[in-house]
């Protein structure tokens, strides 16, 4: 067989790969979004990839490094697919073996997640027969009986073979695209968590038994382009390891604290509601922020503090660190001192007025203000198991980053609004500290002295902190640094460094010209 066939051969494995994965993502997204395959094989990755992996990703797409993860791994499915198809028409049926024993790792990753039920490895094994039928359906082609002369014959079969690949480049093709569009479908599908926005449709929301202040006027400066004081839940950043948000029906969930504790205790989503529960502000960000960057929000949140819960338990003296754990098994480790003093860690089941969304933990997660959300803003929480840092590495601490993960103190410049009639500009920004609190924002110009900026009212020493600073008799490019100084008089660290292991540090600036 020629080698030219040969790979002609190779766009067959592709469409075959991309129907058969088009057929599963689409059978999961209907029927289970749990069961995923794609999700299931991104999922392993994520916890093979190491912290760099990581890191570039959010750098290079930020919240949408789920759907890039997805569509890269369809893109390798089909570089992989190529030469299969080649394989197939050179050797048969080798190149439909290796397709099965894909769809088998395929099942195997549907099987492993925590949350399989017994028909998650469906829609991979459909998806597996899918794509080796239509593999040899589109390679076998049609079979015709001459009886011409031997010239007539090779000349038909000349102009037949360049009508044939024709149309069987435009059959791949076709089914390539089909199978994308499968992809893309069963994802959304999956995705839209339709169940348990509906769960959430019937909740009633219980009046906080301590509610919050309406947000002063003078804690938000009117400056377009600067950031909300409060982030809607639409905007709220959103970085976790579930590719596939789970589905929790309130009725079956509950939250079980277990560990070094004298005595063990379970709480069910009615006796939550049930409880006395309190509204808090407070400002989250993940350890993924570099300078300047925008993983980081502000809400008002509903919930039950944790040290109330801790305080039913009683753990032991010697315990440290408190193991909050995901229904998807993902963990992270709390120092057990940011659970039980002064500050609101809670057990959240609202967000802005509403219950949470699916996205970000419904029916209930953890909110610790003052830690990076990798050590402590667990979604989706179903135990919290007492125990110790020497003890028990939580999920990203295996991983390389550091154990306790305090938010650094650092700054933002959102906008700078530039007036070139009057030679002036506005520049403005949030800075943050939380848990204790913003006192000074200075602004550099170039290489010039500090100047001080005005600090909108603080909302709680948990949130985030407005600023603005208006500059005139300024003309020509220049750029523009943000620096802050904490309620305790500490002041933002100068030196830049990268995100890992603990978060970043360095001055955010940004250039302007009028």
């Amino acid at each position: 067989m020629s080698v030219a066939r040969s790979v002609a051969a190779g766009p067959a494995g592709v469409a075959a790969a991309l129907v058969g994965v088009g057929t599963a993502e689409l059978l999961a997204g209907i029927f289970a979004p749990t069961s995923s395959p794609l999700a299931s094989v991104g999922a392993i990755v994520i916890d093979l990839a190491p912290p760099w992996a990581k890191e570039t990703m959010i750098g290079l797409f930020g919240t949408a490094d789920k759907p890039a993860l997805i569509t890269l791994l369809v893109i390798v499915i089909a570089s992989l697919a190529f030469p299969i198809g080649m394989l197939e028409r050179r050797r048969p049926p080798f190149g439909t073996l290796l397709i099965a024993a894909f769809g088998v790792l395929g099942v195997f990753a549907t099987a492993s997640r925590p949350d399989a039920g017994l028909l998650a490895t469906v829609p991979a094994a459909a998806g597996t027969v899918v794509a080796a039928l239509v593999l040899r359906r589109i390679l076998r082609g049609p079979r015709r009986t001459v009886y011409i002369s031997p010239e007539r014959a090779a000349a038909e079969a000349a102009q037949n073979g360049r009508i044939e690949r024709r149309a069987f480049l435009r059959t791949a093709g076709v089914l390539s695209i089909a199978g994308i569009a499968a992809v893309a479908v069963g994802q959304w599908a999956g995705a839209s968590a339709r169940r348990a926005r509906e769960l959430i449709g019937s909740i009633t929301l219980p009046k906080p038994s301590t509610a919050v202040s309406a947000v002063p006027a003078d804690a938000s400066f009117d400056i377009p382009g600067i950031s909300p004081l409060i982030t809607s839940n639409d905007a709220f950043y959103r970085i976790d390891t579930a590719l596939v948000v789970p589905e929790i029906d309130p009725a079956e969930w509950s939250l079980r604290i277990t560990g070094m504790v004298e005595e063990e205790i379970e709480i069910s989503w009615d006796e939550l509601l049930a409880l006395p529960l309190e509204e808090s502000y407070a400002t989250l960000s993940c350890v993924s922020n570099e300078v300047g960057g925008d993983l980081i929000s502000t809400a008002k949140w509903l919930g039950y503090p944790v040290r109330l819960l801790l305080q039913r338990a009683r753990p032991l003296p010697d315990a440290d660190m408190v193991l909050s754990i995901s229904s998807d098994s993902f963990t992270a480790g709390t120092p057990i001192e940011a659970l039980t003093d002064d500050r609101n860690a809670i057990v959240a089941v609202a967000m802005n007025g509403e219950p949470l969304p699916p996205e970000h933990g419904f029916p209930a997660r953890l909110v610790v203000p003052g830690l990076y959300g990798y050590v402590s803003a667990t979604k989706w929480v179903v135990e919290l198991k007492v125990t110790r840092f020497d003890e028990v590495d939580a999920y990203w601490t295996q991983r390389g980053w550091g154990a306790k993960g305090p938010v650094k103190l650092s700054s933002r410049i959102d906008v700078a609004r530039t007036d070139p009639d009057a030679s002036s500009v506005t520049l403005a920004g949030v800075a943050w500290s939380p848990h204790v609190g913003i006192s000074a924002v200075e602004v550099q110009i170039d290489d010039g002295e500090w100047q001080l900026a005005q600090l909108a009212g603080e909302l709680t020493v948990d949130t985030w902190r407005q600023w603005r600073i208006d500059l005139t008799g300024v003309t020509g490019t220049h750029t523009a640094t943000v620096r802050a100084t904490d309620a305790e008089g500490m002041v933002q660290i100068a030196t830049r460094q990268g995100v890992l292991p603990d978060g970043a540090t360095g001055y955010d600036f940004l250039s302007f010209t009028i």
